[in-house]
């Protein structure tokens, strides 16, 4: 099997498996319709409660992370062993703070390319759909919807 033929068996699986998927919320596209739909604004919610769970993470991680170092320090003076264990444990909550804030700016940053990806795809497309050579006068020089259609069936 050539890879075209195998990536075009595998669009039409997952374009089915996206048919039959359940709406639960968020942007839903017209019935009948196999297109994934995702609205610039839900982008964007996405993407503000990403930053703002970044925002607010970094100083509450580390004031969290410095009033355990101190107790830990504390406590390792004055002889206990619950001190090492304590500052053991907070070194591992730094590294989890520190992936949980590099998760949220991949995920802020990633919304922001795709938003932009986005649009320049729909200009790029946009472009293509434009008639190449003599326009009818008043005509705006763009494809007619019956002849996209055409294109699709």
């Amino acid at each position: 099997m050539s890879f075209e033929q195998e990536w075009a068996a595998e669009k039409t699986a997952v374009t089915m498996r996206l048919n039959q998927a359940d709406s639960t919320g968020g942007s839903t596209p017209a019935a009948g319709s196999a297109d994934y739909v995702v609205e610039d604004d839900d982008l964007g919610a996405v993407g503000h409660a990403a930053n703002g769970l970044f925002s607010g993470l970094e100083p509450a991680g580390k004031h969290a992370s410095a009033a355990s170092e101190s107790a830990g320090s504390s406590l390792k003076g004055d002889g206990f062993d619950t001190g090492a264990a304590l500052s053991e444990v907070n070194k591992t909550w730094e590294t989890q703070v520190k992936t949980l804030l590099q998760a949220c700016a991949h995920i802020s940053n990633h919304l922001d390319y795709t938003k932009k990806s986005n649009k320049a795809n729909d200009a790029w497309i946009g472009a293509q759909l434009r008639i190449v050579g003599p326009v009818a006068p008043g005509s705006e020089g763009a494809v007619s919807a019956s002849q996209i259609d055409k294109l699709f069936r």
